[in-house]
């Protein structure tokens, strides 16, 4: 396992050359087909995991369920995976220049949204790809990007803005 991405970082394989996927638009949401019983008072979020083929070749895609875990709150529990609205890859060529999105549904408590790990593990062409994270969060007290509200600087995403915005102003002074 590497190091985690930011959510919505592009993330490469060096496995299978112009492959890349990423985590990203990850929001609060209900499901497009009611709420699961189990989910009865938690907050639903929706994140979508896109896979691009910029190399020369079709490549068969799987993202299935089993593949994709979401870790909520700084214990890292699992979230609770709706799989009924959630929209998988399933056997899809995705050719060059071309991209192919599974959008998951998922709930937890509201307080426990401010850190999401996404880790996805690819199978492309029935091979399994080494498993890669995203970090994120949701939440309330995310401003625009760079502008922590209240003062309050959480959310992995967030901090890492802060701190990319931080050097771009050093380093051009």
């Amino acid at each position: 396992m590497y190091e985690p991405n930011v959510v919505g970082d592009w993330q490469e394989y060096d496995e299978h050359p112009g492959l890349r996927v990423r985590v990203h638009r990850l929001e609060p949401g209900e499901p497009p087909r009611g709420r699961d019983d189990a989910a009865a008072g938690l907050t639903y979020f929706s994140v979508r995991v896109t896979v691009e083929n910029r190399g020369g070749r079709n490549v068969g895609i799987h993202l299935e369920d089993g593949q994709i875990d979401v870790r909520i709150g700084p214990e890292g529990e699992g979230a609770l995976l709706d799989w009924r609205n959630s929209q998988f890859i399933e056997g899809f060529d995705v050719y060059p220049l071309r991209r192919a999105t599974a959008v998951l549904y998922a709930a937890g408590p509201e307080a426990s949204l401010s850190h999401v790990d996404v880790q996805v593990q690819l199978r492309v062409d029935e091979e399994w790809t080494g498993r890669r994270l995203w970090s994120g969060g949701i939440g309330a007290h995310e401003g625009p990007a760079g502008t922590p509200s209240g003062g309050v600087r959480e959310g992995l995403a967030q901090q890492i803005g802060v701190f990319l915005q931080e050097q771009a102003e050093e380093g051009s002074v």
